[in-house]
């Protein structure tokens, strides 16, 4: 990668920070809505849902961090990108030195930054009020780091890809909300997994979400609920190469389908 690439994606970075923040709706959404979400779900189903005394609250907590990638990543630029295109913002773009790849840079930087603080409010929400057990090993720790790092990657790669989908900014919700929806009811989000239909966990093993919320899991339940996932363990390398392979498709497909205007 060209120097120049890396500190124009980098500048780009900030200057997506900033108007991330300047738009005080969006934030708070972000931010907010998967506490609240805990909250609710937290306080209605309060029994065990398995082994070692593991509450749905904890259970849900683990799928929540994954979903938020997920939806800080993959919707929200899914979203964004056709309406910037639609103002003219992206058009704007192509007549400064600033490259595809650099762009892609600068909402990666952006979608970590949100994704990083989200987490952090979720964490503290969940210790406080749900008793989650923060991890307890470096192992985990460094695991529960490549998640967040490769989860937030393929996450957002694949938002830029499918920015190229929704013909324009007005209809991008439409599209891209009932997708992020149905993934996360399929993946283990709202329900325990091994409880779905067999058919569901098939569909839902053929996208990211599944095997992001399967490493959280790892990372924040004890080692005896492995036992309770499908192939009765938590499959930490399978859960590697699945994510790779998707930001890995991502990019490739992000990089032929990105466009900075309709015409």
């Amino acid at each position: 990668m060209k120097p120049n690439v890396l500190k124009v994606g980098l500048l780009r970075g900030g200057l997506e920070i900033k108007q991330f923040m300047r738009q005080r709706e969006s934030v708070v959404f972000t931010l907010l809505f998967p506490v609240i979400l805990l909250f609710i779900f937290g306080s209605v189903f309060k029994g065990e849902v398995g082994p070692s005394g593991v509450t749905f609250s904890q259970y849900f907590l683990a799928g929540m961090i994954a979903s938020g990638l997920v939806n800080t990543g993959f919707q929200q630029l899914a979203i964004m990108i056709p309406i910037e295109r639609d103002f003219g913002t992206l058009k704007r773009l192509r007549g400064t030195p600033i490259s595809p790849v650099s762009y892609f840079i600068g909402k990666m930087i952006m979608v970590f930054a949100a994704m990083t603080v989200q987490i952090i409010a979720l964490l503290i929400f969940g210790v406080a009020f749900f008793g989650l057990n923060m991890p307890t090993t470096f192992d985990k720790w460094l695991r529960f780091a490549w998640l967040i790092l490769l989860g937030s990657i393929c996450s957002a790669i694949l938002g830029i890809a499918f920015s190229a989908v929704p013909k324009n900014g007005r209809g991008a919700s439409a599209v891209v909300s009932p997708i992020v929806i149905i993934l996360q009811f399929f993946s283990g989000v709202f329900f325990v997994f091994s409880d779905l239909p067999s058919w569901m966990q098939q569909f839902a093993a053929l996208f990211p979400l599944k095997w992001l919320t399967q490493g959280m899991r790892s990372v924040f339940l004890p080692e005896g609920f492995a036992t309770q996932e499908v192939a009765g363990n938590w499959e930490v390398s399978r859960i590697a190469i699945v994510l790779a392979i998707w930001a890995v498709a991502g990019t490739f497909l992000a990089l032929r389908s990105f466009k900075w205007s309709e015409k």
